[in-house]
């Protein structure tokens, strides 16, 4: 076996579009249901309601691209709370793709991007024997939804 830990499959999909078998599990990290999305058709498995930011940080974000670095700091914070359902999260991940999804427009600016991050920040730290926490709180990686 390894030394390294294995790889993580994590992919964002905004809960709009189609479902794929190449999505594998598909969680909805919302704190509400995304408006118009029928429960038949979204192929959801499983909803995170408690790793979705909380009530009070969504509304102040507002999906403010201006607010964007601090509203990921502050999710980050939050995350921090609820390591069960992040390492939750990656232990999926470590076993199959996961896709999180999520309803907001903008796809660069929301909270499955920061999810995304920290899931696979907290893997490489396990990989590199590290505990970084803080990471790259701006970075910006992208996901295909592919």
């Amino acid at each position: 076996m390894s030394p390294h830990a294995p790889s993580l499959d994590v992919r964002l999909k905004r809960a709009y579009e189609r479902p794929s078998s190449r999505d594998g599990v598909r969680i909805l990290v919302d704190r509400l249901w995304p408006r118009g999305l029928h429960r038949e058709g979204a192929a959801i498995e499983r909803w995170m309601k408690d790793i979705a930011p909380s009530s009070e940080l969504r509304r102040w974000f507002g999906h403010d691209p201006a607010r964007w670095e601090e509203f990921a700091g502050r999710y980050r914070v939050e995350l921090a709370g609820n390591s069960s359902l992040v390492d939750e999260l990656r232990g999926i991940a470590s076993r199959r793709p996961l896709t999180l999804v999520y309803a907001a427009r903008d796809e660069e600016h929301n909270q499955a991007v920061v999810l995304r991050e920290v899931l696979l920040e907290g893997r490489r730290a396990q990989r590199d024997g590290s505990a970084k926490t803080g990471g790259a709180r701006g970075s910006r990686a992208r996901a295909s939804g592919s």
